[in-house]
């Protein structure tokens, strides 16, 4: 559910006309709802209802600071990947024992203000973090908390390229060598082991993949605790999938994810940690665009568009699908029309959509692209050096940009020429 939907013929966000949004800022721009981001945390949290857990955000899906404080204020964690994230959690008010620090190269600059600056835990990938880690917290007379990533070797069934709780991709430690890892961090004096993390992909729309690492985790559980571990915290990663296209089945909802977490680990008496950023953010999110022109080819049509694969990519690199709407309701009965949805970049892969049926539009009308609000902000550039887009938040009847268009003086300031030029 989210709270993008058409009154009185026009698309509107929360009590907000989208195009009064884009009158007042330009095209294109991404624009949030401030209902959909709290319904979606509530569910995730309600799931877990009966269980001690904590709801950590993943914020690689969408990292603006406003939506951070709302979540924040939610009660919720951060899990953040970099030591740029870790400073915009704590920026938008995040106290560091409600950050979790993920992802498989993290530097010692990166450990060490982590550590000074407060930090839940570090999700640990590899046995050179582990003892890089240790180096850096006995440098600063800290003990720093961690779980061990375990790769279970479960195929998410998803994209291949944001699966990641294979043997053959990148992230983790082989379950197979972790008893051995977790005994040798156990002799290390700058770390305290206290549990076991575990994720395996994004966009999963089965939970029979989650199960499997789950049961793999709680025996796991059950080894190290026979090996004299303390392991009184589960990290069990995100990933559950949304519905990008209306006419599909939906994705399990995450009461269905947490009644699977509750069966596979629930006795174990553990503190559990979800990761959630796709389910959150995602269809809280759209993007509106401008149709520039409506090019008629030698055998299909083209609407151009004057958004671009550099404001939202995830078509262009993981052939992915977004509904895509006018702003302005099609009237019934509506001749429809089949377009290449396309941006003005100069690469054919610049390309939203392929034969997509929908409304007849003309030069000047408005489209907005459902489920855009996670990986899409996060993931753009200034490729072809267009200025990256706006950003809105809405709540209720008001709207405010969260982050401004940059003006192309920025941009070219940014840049410096040597003086021996």
């Amino acid at each position: 559910m989210d709270h993008f939907i058409y009154r009185n013929g026009v698309l509107h966000a929360e009590d907000v006309p989208v195009s009064d949004i884009a009158a007042a800022v330009g095209t294109p721009f991404y624009c949030y709802s401030a209902a959909t981001l709290t319904r979606h945390y509530a569910l995730f949290d309600e799931a877990l209802a009966g269980t001690d857990h904590l709801v950590c955000y993943a914020m690689k899906s969408n990292s603006n600071l406003a939506v951070l404080k709302l979540m924040g204020d939610l009660g919720a964690g951060m899990d953040v990947v970099s030591v740029g994230e870790y400073l915009k959690a704590k920026a938008a008010g995040i106290p560091g024992e409600r950050i979790v620090f993920s992802g498989v190269g993290k530097t010692r600059a990166e450990m060490r203000v982590a550590l000074e600056g407060g930090i839940r835990q570090f999700n640990v990938e590899s046995e050179p973090e582990m003892e890089v880690l240790n180096d850096v917290a006995l440098s600063l007379g800290l003990v720093a908390p961690i779980t061990i990533r375990v790769n279970p070797d479960v195929d998410a069934k998803t994209h291949a390229k944001i699966a990641t709780g294979k043997k053959e991709n990148k992230f983790g430690i082989p379950i197979s060598r972790a008893r051995d890892v977790y005994a040798h961090a156990a002799t290390l004096k700058g770390l305290d082991v206290i549990g076991i993390d575990v994720h395996i992909g994004s966009q999963l729309t089965d939970l029979e993949p989650f199960e499997l690492a789950y049961l793999k985790v709680a025996e796991l559980t059950r080894q190290l605790r026979a090996d004299g571990h303390d392991i009184r915290r589960l990290d069990l990663g995100g990933g559950l999938g949304i519905p990008y296209e209306r006419s599909n089945t939906a994705p399990p909802l995450p009461i269905e994810y947490g009644d699977v977490i509750k069966r596979t680990v629930g006795d174990l008496g553990c503190e559990i940690e979800i990761e959630p950023g796709r389910l959150i953010s995602g269809n809280a999110g759209i993007m509106v665009s401008e149709v520039i022109y409506v090019k008629s080819g030698e055998d299909r049509d083209f609407l151009i568009l004057d958004s671009a694969m550099n404001d939202l990519i995830r078509p262009a690199m993981y052939e992915s699908h977004h509904d895509i709407i006018p702003v302005t309701e099609p009237a019934a009965g509506a001749e429809p029309a089949t377009y290449d949805i396309v941006g003005p970049i100069c690469e054919s892969g610049d390309t939203f959509a392929k034969e997509r049926t929908m409304a007849r539009l003309n030069s000047g009308d408005l489209v907005a692209f459902r489920s855009a609000g996670a990986y899409g902000a996060v993931m753009a550039s200034e490729y072809n050096s267009r200025p990256l887009i706006p950003e809105v938040l809405v709540q209720g009847d008001q709207f405010a940009v969260i982050r401004a268009r940059p003006t192309f003086e920025e941009m070219i300031n940014r840049d410096i020429i040597p003086e021996w030029l």
